[in-house]
C-alpha cells in the first residue's frame, strides 16, 4: 500500500482488532463452560496438570483458529454497526471519505487475521493438535486406529506390499508379502510369516521366503530373520479420524502426495483439511466486506437487525463449509471443490452487498 496508514485507518483497525479479540475471549470462556460440562468425568480423572496444558492450553487456540471467519464476521459486524448507530460513519463519508477508501483499513485488518489464521493452523496448531488429541484418547474416548488388516499398498513404483492384519501395540504385520514387478512382470515376491516396524522405514520381516524369477528360472531364499528398508510406516494405513490435524501443511502436502502415488484413496480428510487452511484465509476478506457492507449504514431497529443477520450469514458459511465437506467425503466433488465453493458463493453476496452500500 503507497499511501501512508492515516488517523482514520488506526481507528478503525483498533476497533477491528480490538473487537475481533474480545469477541474471542467471550465466545471461549462460553464454550470451556460448555467442554468442562460434556467432559467433568474425563477432567475429574485425569491429571490436572494435563488438562490444563495438554488440553485447554492447546484446545482454545484450535477453536479460535477454526472459528475464525465466526469471530471475524461478528466483530465486524457488531463495531461497524455501532460506528454507523453513533453517525460516524456518516461523518467519515461526509468529510469527502469515499467508502472505497473507508474499506480499506478493513482489509489491512483482515489480512492481519489471515496471515495469523494461516500461521497458526499450518505451523503452530497442528503440533500442539498431538498433545490435544493424545488426551482426549486417553482420557475422554480413544479414536486410535491401532489395527488394520487386508492392507495393500504400493510402497514404490512397481512394488506392492500386503498385510493380511497389523497390529499397532506389538508393532507387527501378519502375513506379509512384496510383490516387486519390471514392464508389468513379477521379478521378485518376498513373502514372511510376521513383519515388526522398527524405526523410519526400517522393518524385520520373520520366518521369510524369497522367490526371484530370472527368465525360465526360479531361484529361491529362506530366512529366520531380515532388516529390510520398506518405504511406509503405520501411519501410512492406519488412519485415525484427527490424524489430518496433527501435520503441518508442508508434511499435509507431502502425505497427501505420497499416498496418491501410492494409490491410497481413504485420504479425503486429509485433502479436505489443506484446501480448508487456505479457504479459511480467503474467508476473513470475504466475510469481511460482507460484514462492512451490510452494517455501514443505519438501519431502523438498530445494531440489533445488523448482528442477527450478521449472525445467520456466519452461521450459514459454516454450515455450508461443512456441508460441502461432507459431498467431497462421499465422492460428489473434489475437495479444493468443497472448500472453495463457500467463498466463491459467498464472494459473489459479498460484491453485490458492496455495490449496494457503495451507491447507498
Amino acid at each position: 500500500m503507497r499511501a501512508p496508514v492515516k488517523i482514520l485507518d488506526l481507528y478503525i483497525i483498533k476497533k477491528f482488532l480490538g473487537t475481533y479479540i474480545f469477541a474471542i475471549i467471550l465466545i471461549l470462556a462460553i464454550t470451556i463452560m460448555f467442554d468442562i460440562n460434556e467432559k467433568l468425568d474425563a477432567f475429574l480423572k485425569a491429571p490436572l496438570s494435563a488438562t490444563i496444558f495438554d488440553y485447554f492450553l492447546n484446545f482454545l487456540p484450535y477453536f479460535a483458529n477454526q472459528f475464525s471467519p465466526l469471530f471475524t464476521f461478528i466483530a465486524v459486524i457488531f463495531f461497524t454497526s455501532k460506528l454507523a448507530d453513533n453517525s460516524e460513519i456518516i461523518a467519515m463519508l461526509s468529510a469527502g471519505v469515499s467508502f472505497r477508501r473507508l474499506l480499506r483499513p478493513y482489509l489491512i485488518s483482515a489480512a492481519i487475521i489471515a496471515a495469523s489464521t494461516y500461521v497458526l493452523s499450518a505451523y503452530i496448531i497442528p503440533p500442539a493438535n498431538v498433545k490435544r488429541i493424545d488426551y482426549t484418547n486417553t482420557y475422554v474416548k480413544n479414536r486410535r486406529v491401532d489395527y488394520g488388516s487386508n492392507i495393500m499398498m504400493q510402497v514404490a513404483p512397481g512394488q506392492i506390499a500386503f498385510m493380511s492384519r497389523y497390529d499397532n501395540g506389538t508393532k507387527t504385520g501378519y502375513r506379509f508379502s512384496l510383490e516387486s514387478f519390471k514392464d508389468k512382470k513379477l521379478v521378485s515376491r518376498l513373502t514372511a510369516h510376521t513383519i515388526r516396524y522398527d524405526t523410519l522405514h526400517q522393518w524385520q520381516v520373520r520366518d521369510y521366503m524369497i522367490r526371484d524369477f530370472k527368465g525360465s528360472r526360479e531361484y529361491i531364499t529362506r530366512g529366520i530373520s531380515l532388516d529390510t528398508i520398506i518405504p511406509i510406516e503405520p501411519r501410512d494405513f492406519l488412519i485415525a479420524k484427527n490424524d489430518h490435524e496433527m501435520l503441518t501443511t508442508p508434511k499435509l502436502s507431502e502425505y497427501i502426495s505420497r499416498q496418491h502415488e501410492r494409490g491410497v484413496a481413504n485420504i479425503k480428510s486429509f485433502e479436505i483439511e489443506y484446501h480448508r487452511r487456505f479457504a479459511m484465509c480467503a474467508a476473513a476478506f470475504i466475510l469481511t466486506v460482507i460484514g462492512m457492507s451490510l452494517s455501514s449504514r443505519k438501519v431502523k431497529g438498530g445494531m440489533g437487525i445488523n448482528i442477527g443477520i450478521g449472525l445467520v450469514l456466519s452461521f450459514s458459511y459454516i454450515l455450508f463449509m461443512t456441508v460441502t465437506s461432507t459431498f467431497a467425503i462421499s465422492g460428489y466433488t473434489s475437495p479444493m471443490i468443497a472448500m472453495w465453493i463457500p467463498n466463491m458463493i459467498y464472494l459473489i453476496i459479498a460484491i453485490v452487498l458492496y455495490r449496494r452500500a457503495s451507491k447507498g
